[in-house]
């Protein structure tokens, strides 16, 4: 440990040290004799400067800093599952043991416990020859996640000495392994990894595949590809927190990582205690069983906050590694990037709009880059999909972090606070919204849904924006002037907006829908209005068809039918036919 190096100059998170240091950029420290976490950001001629990620209050000039040698890193190893961390991986039960419910600095805890004996089967034997990446023993995690060990993928070499399957701690070795230059290296059952620093890769793959979430207007309007990135922009107030609650509980990834970073403490502590006791719809058991969590509040230190996006991102790359497939909830952006701009205003960097750093946008692209889908060193595929909320003050998207978020997603979900409070939930505007993956998702669309999948979805998405054309003409003069045939788009149009985009999250039928169902609504939406349409074409008064019982009847499927009888649905077109009939 070095002690030469000690303390000039603190300015909130920010500490100087003057003079030549021997420091690396990108280096953890550890500051004073209460070793508060560090990392170095800044390296000049004559000071070096640190980025301290725990309250500096009480600190003064001529304490010491301590060098490590190495980078800010996240320990991966079985036991990161159902565990809560904070923004530099301090498991914060465990912290709450030792100081209680606040957090006091400088608190030495392992991030993953140390003394828990993992029930270990090792997949490989003398002699074998193992690649970068490759699996040499598995533990069951939790009773849904197999925790596979990995190589670190700069490693290669062959097994010398290996242990019987059995009971081991994190700090055991299993495997030796001796590499080309005949240096051997020991396997335990946990590596570290450099936050900032992505994992590599076997190959990247193409986005074909839709991250089914059992909402209709994602699914079907606006989908996410598995492995893209997707934005939630939206005021507050507007159910950013509660729609990525319902992708988290039904999306069909294998794991879940949740990051609240900079909201509210009250905030957070609903999601801790919501994911507590959800039951995973996909396994009967607790959703924690595949839900990593990591909270870093808007009380807790600014410069952790900044760190907890790329801690939640590289336990997402690990658990990709092992060939599963993940999602990203960080809740908010908007936070983390003031955190940036708070640090950055420390530094006195020249500011560029609205005092972000000028290195806002590279530091958006490098975190949503790290998302996609992958062909991984140990066999098979596994990918990260990042939804990303976004908090512009005011609602204003115009503002830089919505609009930088949006140069690297292809997905954006604009929240809208007149449908919030108007209860219609999820509150995404379908005018506002687009996604660009919708062309690449549209083949898996085709055979794995139905043929007239896309047709159904453009022929509902094209009421939607004629409709919102039309009530501009409306607020205007009235809707009595209109035409029948565009009565009727709106009379449709309502029955798209109430019975098909609106979602009740409480309701045990309508909180999640398969596509099939999906589909199957779409259809019969569409069949009324075509049918409707030739009766209006051929003279028939569009009131007495709106007369009719059918579109409130269609309003009310979603919850008449169940998602496991959904043969019910084609009764539907059947009484359609026949009631037009009688017109």
């Amino acid at each position: 440990m070095n002690r030469e190096n000690q303390i000039f100059g603190i300015n909130g998170p920010v500490v100087t040290i003057k003079g030549a240091t021997g420091l690396s950029m990108m280096e953890m420290v550890h500051v004073s004799e209460r070793r508060l976490v560090g990392e170095v950001i800044g390296i000049g001629s004559d000071a070096t400067i640190i980025q301290v990620y725990e309250d500096t209050s009480g600190l003064k000039p001529g304490e010491p800093v301590y060098a490590t040698g190495g980078p800010l890193c996240a320990t991966l190893g079985p036991g990161i599952i159902r565990n809560i961390f904070d923004g530099i991986q301090n498991p914060l039960k465990e912290v709450a043991k030792k100081t209680g419910d606040f957090i006091a600095r400088g608190v030495n805890a392992p991030p993953l416990d140390e003394s828990v004996g993992w029930q270990t089967e090792l997949l490989v034997k003398l002699g074998d020859k193992l690649q970068g990446g490759a699996f040499y023993a598995q533990i069951p995690e939790t009773p849904v996640v197999m925790h596979r060990l990995m190589l670190p993928p700069d490693l290669h070499g062959e097994v010398v000495e290996c242990v019987p399957n059995g009971s081991y701690k994190l700090k055991d070795v299993l495997v030796k392994v001796k590499d080309d230059a005949g240096v051997v290296h020991e396997l335990t059952l946990c590596q570290r990894w450099p936050i900032r620093t992505p994992r590599p890769v076997k190959n990247r793959l193409p986005l074909t595949r839709p991250l089914i979430t059992g909402q209709r207007i994602i699914d079907t309007l606006y989908p996410v590809a598995k492995g893209g990135a997707a934005a939630v922009p939206g005021g507050f107030g507007t159910g950013k927190t509660v729609t990525q609650h319902q992708l988290a509980k039904w999306c069909d990834a294998d794991i879940i990582i949740y990051v609240g970073c900079g909201e509210r403490g009250n905030e957070v502590t609903q999601a801790l205690s919501e994911f507590a006791e959800i039951i995973d719809p996909r396994t009967g058991r607790p959703l924690l069983d595949r839900t990593v969590l990591i909270a870093n509040t808007s009380n807790m230190p600014v410069a952790a906050r900044e760190a907890s996006i790329y801690t939640g991102i590289t336990i997402a790359e690990y658990y990709r590694d092992m060939g599963y497939h993940t999602a990203l909830m960080a809740d908010s952006t908007s936070r983390w990037a003031e955190a940036l701009r708070e640090i950055s205003g420390r530094l006195e960097e020249m500011p560029a709009e609205e005092g972000f750093p000028a290195y806002l946008p590279s530091r958006l692209s490098a975190f949503y880059e790290r998302a996609g889908y992958y062909e991984v060193f140990g066999g098979g595929e596994g990918s990260i999909t990042v939804i990303g909320a976004v908090s512009p003050q005011g609602s204003d998207f115009s503002e830089p972090v919505t609009q930088n978020t949006k140069r690297f997603t292809r997905c954006f979900w604009a929240l809208d606070k007149s449908l919030a409070y108007a209860r219609h939930l999820p509150a995404i505007n379908w005018t506002e919204s687009y996604s660009e993956y919708f062309n690449d998702l549209s083949e898996w669309y085709r055979k794995n849904v139905g043929e007239d999948f896309i047709q159904c979805r453009n022929g509902i998405h094209t009421l939607l924006l004629e409709e919102k054309g039309l009530m501009e003409i409306v607020k205007l003069i009235g809707a009595d002037v209109l035409p029948d045939e565009q009565k009727l788009i709106i009379e449709i149009a309502r029955v798209i907006r109430v019975g098909f985009l609106q979602q009740n999250a409480n309701d045990p039928t309508d909180t999640y829908v398969p596509l099939e169902k999906q589909l199957k609504m779409m259809r019969c939406i569409l069949h009324l209005y075509d049918k409707s349409l030739k009766l209006i074409l051929a003279k028939v008064p569009a009131s007495k068809i709106f007369a009719l019982p059918l579109f409130d009847k269609l309003v009310a499927m979603k919850y008449d039918v169940p998602n496991d009888k959904l043969e019910l649905l084609d009764n539907y077109l059947t009484e359609t036919d026949r009631a037009l009939a009688g017109v």
